[in-house]
């Protein structure tokens, strides 16, 4: 299952599976699916990132970036942001950001530390 072509925004099924829905975001699988790949309704670790974009074949540079603007993102990329209330997984591409509890913006999600994973088109 390659990278879906057009991003369709979608909210986290509850307030711990940000990850889950980034992943379905990406890939266009469901967030239930998505939750019986990686094994959890609840937080998703870096691995289980990883793991889930391997099993749809959709490629990822492994290293971590820092970013504080926008302008320093990638056409795509995998968030992982320090929000007020813990660490999130968030989805950022062609300019927007579609972010599984706040919606799309057009800027980050509230957050204090922010790093990201570029994300390759096919």
């Amino acid at each position: 299952m390659p990278l879906k072509k057009e991003m369709l925004h979608q909210f986290e099924i509850n307030p711990l599976s940000c990850g889950q829905a980034v992943l379905a975001m990406i890939s266009g699988e469901t967030q239930e699916n998505i939750m019986k790949l990686v094994g959890t309704d609840k937080e998703t670790k870096l691995s289980d990132m990883f793991f889930a974009l391997g099993e749809f074949g959709i490629k990822i540079d492994k290293q971590r970036k820092p970013v504080s603007k926008k302008a320093d993102l990638p056409n795509i990329a995998l968030l992982s942001l320090q929000t007020p209330k813990c660490w999130h997984w968030s989805l950022y591409r062609n300019g927007k950001f579609y972010d599984p509890e706040y919606g799309v913006l057009d800027d980050f999600p509230p957050s204090n530390r922010r790093y990201f994973w570029e994300i390759f088109e096919d």
